[in-house]
């Protein structure tokens, strides 16, 4: 049974969640431009990143397995660094931590889910089109002309 926990100053595993995050994003390496800000994380700035959002592990006895972080803007809940373990992919662990975030925006009385995920993966905008989310904007990162990712909504029920 998948346990979640919110992370909050009491958790010490920051390196073990760097890991996850690493391997769940390792995929994208090869295939975006740019890089993934993944790679730019340290446990330090993940502590950091968990006090300053509202941000939950996954776990399974004490194996973590996915992680959460999201972030109450003006007009939606931002969804972001949603990672699942590898090998605990397609497990549903994925759809329990959205559910968590759409349970929190509710709380908050945030009407919607925002995420952003790039361009190249449309194996992803696949996923979150089945979990409700639509397409809502192209953006470009710093830099580039071109468009590098997207951004996907989902409007929460009432």
């Amino acid at each position: 049974m998948t346990n979640i926990l919110r992370l909050d100053p009491g958790f010490s595993r920051w390196d073990d969640l760097l890991t996850l995050i690493l391997s769940s994003f390792a995929y994208m390496n090869d295939r975006i431009d740019p890089p993934s800000s993944a790679l730019a994380l340290t446990a330090a700035s993940l502590a950091a990143k968990a006090e300053a959002e509202i941000a939950y592990a996954a776990m399974v006895g004490n194996m973590l397995l996915g992680c959460i972080f999201l972030r109450p803007e003006r007009e939606c809940l931002y969804v972001g660094k949603l990672a699942i373990a590898p090998e605990a992919q397609g497990c549903g662990i994925g759809r329990q931590l959205l559910t968590l975030a759409e349970d929190t925006a509710r709380r908050l009385e945030l009407p919607a889910l925002r995420l952003e995920t790039r361009i190249e993966l449309t194996e992803n905008h696949a996923v979150f089109a089945r979990w409700g989310f639509e397409k809502t904007a192209e953006n470009a990162h710093p830099g580039f002309t071109r468009t590098t990712s997207i951004e996907m909504r989902k409007q929460l029920a009432v």
